[in-house]
């Protein structure tokens, strides 16, 4: 990482703009050899500062509520997708003034709305989420089809009678995967799902596209694409988040103090509850540049943010010197899944946010203070 940390705030997200476009051209290549649109899904990464690049290659967003519908809609411009467990008589105008296609998770939702979406104003196309009831991730939380899942229709509760006016099907089925799954998947929504999707414009394979990861397999991906549209002659919509910012993101965050309880233990300005939530809740370790495992070099620490939770806590890691205040650390990944689930629990500040650009090097794009802590109060 070839910055200044010293001229950055503390702690602050850094983006950096080439190891993005890297990733924006990889899907981008798969858009032209198969004529598949790829979508960012807004949950995994919402940096709008950088949605005009993003639409330089990508054909526009996947959102799950109003405001994720509006921020695309008026950041990229570009196509807007919208997809919810439920969508609420009282945003529903909202969202279709934003959306190009209308996702619904049942019949009945279709039901309630396909009025007024045929007299709205503008064309929106229609979609119906399926779960095939297949996957092959092994935690419940992320799994979309275990057992019980809210989302999609099984095939059990399919009404082909209530299909007219559905323009597309959509599936979500993977989280972090490679496209073998996908391939597996995909022949499982053909065998249950075929005879609907032979009457569709399009179909949609959801997130959970591992595409930026070096060691994905994109000739299979592209094989799983070709295979749906070539039999059915549909459009088919990819809609991942996470790879559209894997591996182009870092935190950046300053050591406060240090301590000993047993064994070493650091103090960091940055929070996993606050700042990077998913290392508790999936949970995992985030690395760190110049950092071992515990034990693997002389001293190791015990990272623990500044909050009050007991259980905020990073993990542990080794350093060829002992750690002291002031010392900076740069956690890598920190695209995805940080800056959109990020709070400010404690009152604890939000990291700022910097774009590591081609041409310019470092801007810092955004800080945080009081007012942002105070406003979603009351």
């Amino acid at each position: 990482m070839n910055i200044d940390l010293n001229a950055l705030p503390s702690p602050c997200y850094v983006v950096d703009e080439g190891l993005l476009i890297k990733n924006l051209e990889k899907m981008k290549s798969v858009i032209d050899q198969t004529g598949c649109n790829i979508l960012l899904a807004q949950k995994g990464f919402s940096m709008f500062s950088v949605y005009p690049l993003i639409g330089e290659y990508l054909n526009g967003v996947t959102s799950s509520s109003v405001h994720e519908a509006r921020l695309g809609f008026e950041e990229m411009g570009k196509e807007v997708h919208t997809y919810a467990p439920a969508f609420s008589e009282t945003e529903i105008d909202e969202i279709l003034s934003y959306s190009d296609h209308i996702v619904f998770n049942s019949f009945q939702q279709y039901n309630q709305f396909k009025e007024k979406i045929k007299n709205h104003p503008k064309q929106i196309e229609i979609g119906l989420r399926i779960n095939p009831e297949y996957s092959e991730i092994e935690v419940d939380m992320y799994n979309p089809c275990f057992s019980h899942s809210r989302f999609g229709v099984t095939l059990e509760n399919f009404e082909a009678d209530q299909l007219e006016g559905i323009d597309g099907l959509h599936f979500h089925t993977m989280c972090e995967q490679n496209s073998d799954t996908l391939e597996r998947t995909v022949q499982v929504v053909d065998e249950k799902f075929g005879e609907y999707i032979k009457n569709m414009k399009w179909i949609n394979f959801g997130g959970g596209h591992h595409i930026t990861r070096p060691d994905y397999d994109i000739e299979t991906l592209i094989r799983s694409i070709l295979f749906m549209k070539n039999k059915y002659g549909v459009q088919v919509y990819l809609e991942p988040g996470e790879a559209v910012a894997l591996n182009t993101g870092y935190l950046v965050a300053t050591v406060l103090d240090t301590l000993h309880n047993g064994m070493p233990i650091a103090i960091l300005d940055t929070s996993a509850a606050c700042h990077m939530p998913d290392v508790l809740e999936m949970p995992y370790r985030p690395e760190i540049i110049g950092a071992g495992m515990p034990n693997e070099k002389a001293y190791t620490y015990r990272f623990g943010g500044p909050t009050c939770l007991a259980g905020d806590v990073i993990g542990d890691y080794s350093f060829d010197e002992p750690l002291k205040p002031g010392d900076k650390l740069v956690f890598c990944d920190m695209g995805h899944y940080s800056m959109v689930k990020n709070n400010t629990f404690n009152g604890v500040n939000l990291p700022s946010i910097a774009l590591n650009t081609v041409s310019d090097g470092i801007q810092v794009i955004k800080q945080f203070g009081y007012d942002d802590f105070r406003n979603r109060l009351s």
